[in-house]
């Protein structure tokens, strides 16, 4: 029998619960408004986060219900279609590390109407900030998605002393606490991490959200559907012609 179970569920629950508040309450239309405007203007979304992160990238791009002009940019990146040796990958270092960003995205596909949707429950880390600064000189708009309680409350480690919020256009508090456990078992031991469950239903949101707001336009929102399912492949391949060159799947 696993006891903390059914508090870790309140902790997530409640969570939830405020995020489909803000959702229904309009908070998170300043990141629908920059999406759609991006993929009406033939952008496409630029989705990164490292470390655990990655699993909001992840659900961003490349998935069944979601939207197909997306791209995931992930460190992994610099070995895979750059020049780093694969020892690099190895520990944090390169999460940390703020020279990467031009190798990243020297080898990711980007345009000048794309928009960046970046991860990170602290939102302080070198690759991280690195990034949306370099995308920010860019021209790109940035919506971050962050732990407004973690980020507050650790220095920057970045050389410009900035974190990722002190760079986007629009934040998105992932509602995780600081250090992301939201128990704490025995005298001191901290468990039960939420930042992955709560900025995967962030994800999933703002893609309902620019869905919807396709819809009410009157366009055919650009959606995967399940591979497994009869007719997924061709429907998918289909649409994803629309954006050769553009999108990145893999990797």
């Amino acid at each position: 029998m696993i006891s903390a179970a059914a508090d870790f569920h309140q902790e997530v629950s409640r969570r939830l619960d405020t995020l489909a508040q803000h959702a229904t309450d309009g908070t998170l239309d300043p990141a629908v408004d920059l999406l759609v405007e991006a993929l009406d203007a033939g952008g496409v979304i630029q989705a990164f986060g490292t470390g655990h992160s990655e699993a909001f990238a992840m659900e961003i791009a490349g998935r069944a219900g979601g939207l197909i002009p997306t791209t995931r940019i992930a460190l992994r990146d610099v070995v895979l279609y750059g020049d780093r040796p694969v020892a690099d990958l190895a520990g944090a270092a390169m999460e940390r590390d703020p020279d990467v960003v031009e190798e990243l995205l020297d080898a990711a596909p980007l345009h000048s109407d794309d928009v960046f949707v970046i991860a990170s429950n602290s939102g302080v880390n070198g690759s991280i900030v690195g990034l949306a600064l370099a995308v920010q000189e860019r021209g790109h708009k940035i919506i971050a998605v962050t732990s407004m309680e973690h980020t507050m409350a650790v220095e920057p480690k970045h050389p410009s002393g900035k974190r990722l919020i002190d760079v986007a256009d629009v934040v998105i508090d992932n509602l995780a606490p600081y250090g992301d456990a939201t128990l704490t078992l025995g005298e001191e031991y901290g468990a039960g991490a939420v930042s992955s469950i709560t900025a995967a239903f962030i994800a999933q949101a703002l893609t309902l959200g620019v869905t919807e707001r396709m819809l009410e336009a009157g366009t055919v929102p650009p959606l995967y559907i399940s591979a497994n399912r009869p007719g997924g492949d061709e429907h998918n391949h289909a649409l994803e012609d629309r954006y050769r060159g553009r999108i990145r799947r893999g990797g």
